[in-house]
């Protein structure tokens, strides 16, 4: 059974606060502003003056943001235990990306004072949030490169390997379930919609995806992932 929202049961769910003690997750449970929001809905923008980090405990996000143009670019998607505006947060400094929500999703918010004191007193919790930290900027940087270095075909297979580690890879296969969008991987690599869909379709006439429902399978993710070191992208 699912622990209760809105509650210390709730935020033990969270990797970020895994083994601390149930005193202390009451105070944050109390600490902490909740929301429900429907699918397709900002959490916040990087206009948003208030500072609070956000911890997602149901449903699926969005870290995007757009250009002058209105081009939008995506930066990654956020699942149950994820948290994100600790930048903002411990520097002070106005926000670097818009959040929305994929899906019917419940975030629960901490006050940046109340975060920097967390982090403070609790070294654990200090030591999580400096290796989430370390690992965004090591995959900035490793998109920067794509960005530099790569064509869009690429550029696209790289990201497809990435999405089928992060969702799990099984006997060479991965399922990304539903199947994202074209539009989705296009502002992820920093392309159009119409060179996803050429891309993809080849990729499927070799077989090395395929559909099953609403889902992308990822047939032969090994042979993805010798297509990205041979264009130095791994």
């Amino acid at each position: 059974m699912d622990p209760p929202l809105r509650s210390s049961l709730a935020l033990r769910t969270l990797p970020l606060f895994a083994g601390l003690s149930d005193a202390r997750l009451e105070q944050l449970a109390q600490q902490c502003q909740w929301q429900n929001l429907s699918a397709h809905q900002p959490l916040l923008l990087r206009s948003d003056p208030p500072r609070d980090v956000y911890f997602l405990l149901t449903g699926r996000l969005r870290v995007t943001i757009y250009s002058a143009n209105g081009r939008q670019v995506s930066f990654r998607d956020s699942v149950k235990g994820d948290w994100f505006g600790d930048m903002a947060a411990i520097d002070g400094e106005p926000r670097s990306a818009d959040v929305v929500t994929l899906e019917t999703s419940t975030v629960a918010s901490l006050g940046s004072a109340a975060f920097m004191a967390l982090l403070r007193e609790e070294p654990i919790v200090a030591e999580r949030e400096m290796r989430h930290l370390a690992t965004l900027v090591r995959q900035l940087s490793q998109r920067v490169i794509e960005l530099s270095t790569l064509g869009v075909q690429n550029r696209l297979h790289a990201e497809l390997l990435r999405m089928a580690h992060a969702e799990g890879v099984v006997d060479n296969v991965a399922r990304l379930d539903p199947a994202p969008l074209h539009e989705a991987l296009a502002s992820r690599i920093s392309t159009n919609r119409e060179q996803v869909t050429r891309e993809l379709t080849h990729l499927a006439r070799d077989g090395v995806i395929g559909k099953d429902g609403k889902a992308m399978v990822l047939r032969d993710v090994a042979r993805l992932s010798r297509m990205v070191q041979a264009c130095g992208a791994g």
